[in-house]
């Protein structure tokens, strides 16, 4: 299923998530442009696990461990990583910016990529993987849109046999259904040991995303009482 667009438009200009698309476009474009260098890139700026791990042991001086959960989530590893994780935000971030308000949207989005890295960190400790990509900001976008637009539909490109039909599918089905998605396949890596995918930071991303729209309605309502 590739989605097209929810059905609730932004009351305001969302800044942020633009600025964020267009950024981790450039950034894309700068490892495309640095071609066989980008492995130096990658090696310079994407998380990786066991690094963490040697610094919570203190034996990794260096806080690029922590500074690289950061600089991560703005490199990718192809142009189709780009573009799902890019696509998805354009759907799904505006509208969360509208809630939140733009500083507030850009330091959620940030802890989002956080939590996501060290919660795919939690699962695997030791892993000399790096790892990359806006995916776990991104699922924290996501579930804080499950929690703060339950009525809303996404227009949504699904396969039916040779064919391609757009359908209305809830929100909150279409977002259950691909966090479960998450859920079977990172499963499914803790018993094979084999993936490529960091799915623990999909799963982490968008629980924390969830957890935040929940506080964050209940201390509005606390507000307005």
């Amino acid at each position: 299923m590739i989605p097209i667009r929810d059905t609730i438009p932004s009351r305001t200009k969302p800044m942020v998530n633009y600025f964020l698309i267009i950024f981790s476009c450039y950034v894309f474009y700068l490892q495309m442009k640095a071609g066989i260098k980008n492995d130096y890139l990658v090696k310079d700026y994407a998380f990786v696990p066991k690094d963490l791990f040697f610094f919570l042991q203190g034996e990794y001086k260096s806080l690029k461990p922590v500074k690289n959960m950061f600089t991560s989530m703005f490199l990718h590893g192809g142009l189709f990583h780009l573009i799902g994780n890019m696509l998805y935000l354009f759907i799904f971030g505006d509208n969360v910016e509208d809630r939140f308000g733009h500083f507030k949207y850009l330091i959620f989005y940030i802890f989002s990529g956080f939590i996501a890295a060290f919660f795919h960190f939690l699962f695997n400790p030791v892993s000399p993987i790096p790892t990359l990509g806006a995916s776990g900001a991104v699922a924290g976008v996501m579930g804080a849109y499950f929690i703060f637009f339950p009525k809303s539909r996404v227009l949504t490109l699904v396969p039916i046999f040779i064919f391609f039909q757009f359908v209305e599918i809830p929100a909150v089905f279409f977002l259950m259904l691909w966090f479960l998605m998450q859920l079977f396949y990172g499963s499914a890596s803790l018993f094979t040991g084999i993936t490529n995918i960091a799915w623990f930071a999909h799963i982490g991303g968008f629980v924390f995303g969830i957890v935040v729209a929940i506080i964050y309605n209940i201390y509005i309502a606390i507000r307005r009482y």
